[in-house]
């Protein structure tokens, strides 16, 4: 639409983007990963029907795609942030792969569930 490559040239989009990306590079990588690592295990809790309204917001594929997903980023991650960061994220995720295994109808073989490839059986 004629306009909108104007308004995104603004001075103001322009100084706005700068400070987003200054912003962005002063963060320690620890605190994106770890921000990362919490957003997928909210989102996986929620679709684990562990928040207000589990009968409409549980989705175990959702959540299966979810947890897979923070197991591997855990697990990439754990050798570079110390362990202090690394612990909680791992105890979080652990309990989620339990409230998926619980919230399962028919409940994957251990070793088989959601980013057990990358922790190894969750029991």
């Amino acid at each position: 639409m004629p306009g909108e490559a104007e308004a995104a040239d603004s001075p103001d989009v322009l100084d706005d983007i700068a400070e987003a990306t200054r912003d962005i590079a002063e963060v320690p990588a620890v605190e994106i990963i770890s921000t990362a690592a919490v957003h997928l295990m909210s989102a996986a809790a929620v679709k684990c029907g562990l928040a207000d309204d589990p009968e409409h917001q549980t989705d175990l594929d959702e959540a299966r795609k979810l947890i897979t997903a923070l197991a591997g980023l855990l697990t990439a991650a754990a050798p570079e942030i110390s362990d202090s960061h690394a612990r909680p994220l791992r105890d979080g995720l652990r309990s989620l792969q339990l409230a998926f295994r619980e919230a399962s109808v028919i409940p994957d073989p251990i070793g088989q569930g959601p980013g057990e490839r990358w922790t190894g059986p969750v029991t």
